[in-house]
């Protein structure tokens, strides 16, 4: 049972390197040409993007101590739900499901799997917080957790957030290459995660 979670958290850590790599975009189109390096690294993205997310949902839901904040009041699938534990997990689960939505609309589907972005996106949630996706990703880890009470998922919240830093980081270095400083621009002015209270002034 243990080793499901075990193997969920391996696989999220170690498509990091195929991620990394759907995000070369430059260095993808050097070695195998436009076209080529094009279709490869939109495979790569689609592969490790979702690969990401699946395994990321398997740490959400293999086998684990439950915890229920109070009485069991249904059980779906196996799982069982409290009122609490409900009640709890829409605090982050809201917010998640708008930030995830939202910014794959605003920054479209085909980019958003593919992780080549032809240019900066910088109105709309892009004009908040630079990775609003994630941000809504973490927002669901906390939430999904809650509502299944998965002790596991929660202990390895750190790794977590260490991770879609990681693959945030990354992706802005390469942003950065691609569109230089109209990209440093962006990032001077739009915080990474936690959006500003107020406007910055010019």
């Amino acid at each position: 049972m243990f080793s499901w979670f075990l193997l969920s958290v391996a696989g999220f850590i170690l498509i990091i390197p195929v991620y990394f790599l759907s995000l070369e975009h430059i260095r993808l189109d050097g070695w195998l040409g436009d076209s080529m390096g094009k279709r490869v690294g939109n495979l790569l993205g689609m592969i490790s993007g979702w690969g990401f997310f699946l395994f990321w949902f398997g740490i959400w839901i293999s086998p684990q101590n439950r915890f229920q904040l109070s009485s069991p009041m249904f059980t779906v699938l196996g799982f069982q739900f409290s009122v609490l534990n409900i009640l709890i997990s829409l605090f982050p689960l809201t917010p998640a499901f708008w930030l995830g939505l939202k910014g794959v609309m605003e920054l479209g589907l085909e980019t958003s799997e593919t992780h080549r972005a032809e240019k900066v996106v910088s109105t709309g949630l892009y004009g908040k917080v630079r990775h609003p996706q994630y941000l809504g990703g973490i927002l669901g880890h906390f939430g999904v957790s809650m509502l299944l009470g998965s002790t596991y998922a929660l202990l390895v919240t750190p790794l977590v957030l260490l991770v879609v830093y990681i693959i945030s980081w990354k992706e802005e270095k390469e942003m950065v290459r691609e569109f230089g400083d109209e990209y440093r621009r962006y990032q001077g002015i739009v915080p990474m995660f936690i959006p500003r209270l107020r406007s910055r002034r010019g």
